[in-house]
Parts: structure tokens; sequence; C-alpha cells
């Protein structure tokens, strides 16, 4: 697999963008706020400038006009060159194709529960529950407006269609460990560092000592 020239996925969605139509920046950010995308791709001004003038500098995109709207700056406008067209289906092509390994930030702090105590850790892990509760009711909501009502097919929005299901996946998961924390059916060593290194404790009945 050779190493892709511009490896950002804000580019994946200018790239998406315009094969609607060409379009200037500004457009391209407001379409990606009114369609929920900003929940998939890390969306501001500055990064969404530099990606155009990115994929300008790699033959992907190219400036076909510059447009004013009333007394505003004039904007340019892009449209894909074949080049782009080939990287773009090329690229969709092969992450929908191949696992990548990826560092999620939640993960590597799981990976490390044990430092906070059991309680710390329920109680930490209880909050999560409350924000990923909201974040679906939300994301349902969102759906129910757009392709739930028709607006919008639900091809266009299966992105937020495949975060849903991860968010509620983890979700289930964080509750269960919560439980099993609670009711002490996760063991949870105490560790002792001794001249012969490391050494843990036997697994304990938390109920039992309550």
């Amino acid at each position: 697999m050779t190493k892709r020239k511009i490896s950002n996925t804000l580019a994946l969605a200018v790239l998406g963008l315009l094969q609607e139509q060409p379009m200037h920046p500004y457009e391209m950010a407001s379409l990606l706020k009114e369609r929920h995308k900003d929940s998939s791709f890390k969306v501001n001004s500055g990064s969404l400038y530099d990606t155009v003038e990115a994929l300008v500098r790699h033959g992907w995109i190219e400036p076909v006009e510059t447009a004013r709207d009333g007394r505003r700056p004039e904007r340019t406008v892009y449209a894909p060159t074949e080049v782009g067209q080939s990287e773009f289906v090329r690229w969709i092509d092969e992450l929908i194709r191949t696992p990548v390994t990826e560092y999620p930030k939640f993960m590597a702090a799981v990976s490390y529960l044990g430092a906070l105590g059991p309680d710390g850790a329920a109680e930490a892990l209880a909050e999560r529950v409350e924000q990923l509760g909201r974040r679906i009711e939300e994301t349902k909501a969102v759906l129910a407006g757009t392709v739930g009502s028709g607006r919008v097919p639900r091809l266009f929005m299966i992105e937020v269609e495949c975060a849903l299901n991860a968010w509620e996946a983890e979700l289930a998961w964080t509750r269960r460990t919560i439980g099993e924390i609670r009711d002490g059916s996760l063991y949870w060593p105490e560790a002792e560092r001794t001249e012969q290194g490391w050494t843990w404790s036997a697994p304990k009945d938390r109920r039992a000592a309550k």
C-alpha cells in the first residue's frame, strides 16, 4: 500500500462535498455543520482552508471561478480534478476495506482504570454513562429530524448511524463494568513491590467486606 500524499480525513470531506458541485471553503464549512458532519470530521475555518490549500498544491482540486456575494469579499470556488476524483474513490475503498489501528483516548484511560480505585472508577464511569446517554439521545433526535422525516436519504447520514451504534455499545459495556465493580465481581488487586518484583493480592469478595 503506497503512502497517500494527503491523509487528513478532512480532505475526504472536502472531496465528498465537491462531488455535488463546485464550492468555496465557506460554503463547505457551512454544509459540514448543517449536515452534522462535524461529528465525523474535525472542522474549523483554519484547518479547512489549510486542507483546501493542500488539495490544490497536490493537484486534487483546482479553482474554477471567483464569486462575490453582495459586498462580501471575493471567494474562490473549487472543483475536483481527475486525479483528485480518482484518489477520492481509491481512498474511500481503502478505508472501508482495511481496518487500521487507532488510538482512542478513552481506551488509553481504561487501560489504567485501576489507578482510580474501585469507587473512583465506578464514579468516573457513571459520569461517562450520563454524558453518553445525552449524546445518544441528541444524535437520535438529529437522525429523526433528517432521515426519519424524509428530508435526507439514510445513505447521506450513514456515518452518524455508525457512530450511534458504537456509542450504544460503549454505553452497554460501561454500565456492565460499573455493575461488576460495585458487586465485586471485577477483581481489584492490590499490588506490592518486593525484592523479587511485583506481586498481587488474591481476589477478595468486596461484598463480604462491606
